[in-house]
């Protein structure tokens, strides 16, 4: 039998680890927000719609994308019927 080269043999251990690592790695994002910490994370300029220019192209967006949901208003199909 052909010895198998080094580089063969630590490729299988090698790329379990890195799954295990990426794995633990986005275990960070399922971090609950106590309530107190939410006044550190709350800024004014990530408010959607909090300026008066902006309010009427907010909402014409929003109907002619059929969205809706944070910047409030009706949730339609985005054919004008709603």
């Amino acid at each position: 039998m052909p010895d198998i080269p080094a580089f063969i043999c630590l490729r299988r251990p090698i790329i379990g680890l890195a799954g295990l690592l990426m794995a633990a790695g986005s275990l960070g994002g399922c971090v609950s927000v106590a309530a107190y910490q939410k006044v550190y994370l709350n800024d004014e300029d990530m408010k959607l719609s909090n300026k008066r220019i902006e309010v009427y192209e907010t909402n014409f967006e929003s109907y002619r994308e059929g969205a809706g949901g944070a910047n409030g208003g009706k949730v339609g199909g985005g054919c004008g019927c709603n």
